[in-house]
């Protein structure tokens, strides 16, 4: 019997990796996707005539990640101060899908959580929260991670 090659696929737990951070069922599952992307044109007056516009290049692209994270089920608080951290060192990171698709490299701009079904002690038992992350440049980041 000839022998299977290893699955490579992306399991349903693996949604995304922001660096080493894996955005998971064991980390933090996020539900929304949204992606924006801008691209820059000058324009110039002319007499006469419509104004003249030239392409001068991409603008910023942002990623927002939306979702519930619930311990008693998927994921752990301390994901969320992983994330924190990571913002802190304001670093840019490879975003990368859990189909294997590079969307570039982000950093952590903002981090917004809302403690839910707060129990005694102040343990929420849900946390909502959202992650928005901006491109840097790509080209740069690299180089000066080396």
């Amino acid at each position: 019997m000839a022998s299977r090659p290893p699955d490579t696929t992306p399991t349903a737990r693996e949604l995304m990796t922001l660096g080493m951070f894996v955005f998971g069922m064991s980390t933090v599952a996020y539900q929304d996707l949204q992606r924006s992307r801008e691209w820059r044109h000058a324009g110039s007056e002319r007499h006469g005539a419509r104004d003249a516009s030239q392409f001068i290049g991409p603008g910023p692209d942002t990623v927002t990640l939306a979702g519930l994270l619930v311990p008693e089920v998927a994921g752990s608080f301390s994901a969320l101060e992983t994330l924190a951290d990571m913002a802190d060192a304001g670093d840019t990171y490879p975003l990368i899908d859990g189909l294997g698709r590079i969307f570039g490299h982000y950093r952590i701009t903002r981090l917004e959580e809302q403690h839910l079904s707060v129990m005694a002690g102040g343990l929420p038992r849900h946390v909502g929260f959202r992650i928005e992350l901006q491109r840097g440049d790509d080209e740069v980041d690299a180089g000066a991670s080396q």
